[in-house]
């Protein structure tokens, strides 16, 4: 089941974001400060989360999205992660298939993916290709160097 995040939610996804061991201590920082903005500030536009949670009721994921600012109908898939116990059980799968579904009902026409070239997001890199996001292009050294910003993209509608 996928719904909108609520503050009960805070302490399991930030659980959830450490230990899935994919991001630096800077960016759980900026994970929770989407998460503080988006739980602080109902009226927001600029971001959305949602989280999934398995047959018991427990958070196995969650997605922050939004609108690109200074764009006509795209939206940026900004953050997502599944817990390590959950993964290979179709969560992933279902908040994108979610963020597309709410994508089209809003109007929006085109959703773009980033992630990091380097080694540990190869299967990240292979469940959006999967998905059918293709790369659509690559910033060489973005995020340090022998990082790249590696770009996907997926027209809805």
């Amino acid at each position: 089941m996928i719904r909108s995040m609520t503050a009960a939610d805070k302490a399991p996804v930030m659980d959830l974001v450490r230990a899935t061991g994919f991001f630096r201590p800077d960016e759980v920082t900026v994970a929770e400060e989407l998460i503080d903005i988006y739980l602080g500030q109902p009226d927001q536009k600029d971001y959305g989360i949602v989280v999934s949670v398995d047959e018991s009721g427990r958070v196995a994921g969650y997605m922050t999205f939004g609108p690109t600012p200074l764009t006509v109908g795209t939206y940026d898939l900004y953050w997502m992660a599944v817990d390590p116990r959950a993964q290979g059980r179709g969560h992933g799968r279902a908040l994108v298939e979610w963020l597309e579904a709410h994508v089209k009902a809003a109007g929006g026409r085109l959703i773009i993916i980033e992630t990091s070239s380097v080694p540990k997001y190869e299967p990240t890199r292979r469940f959006y290709l999967g998905l059918n996001y293709p790369e659509v292009a690559r910033i060489p050294d973005f995020y340090q160097p022998g990082d790249d910003r590696v770009i996907y993209r997926k027209v809805i509608g």
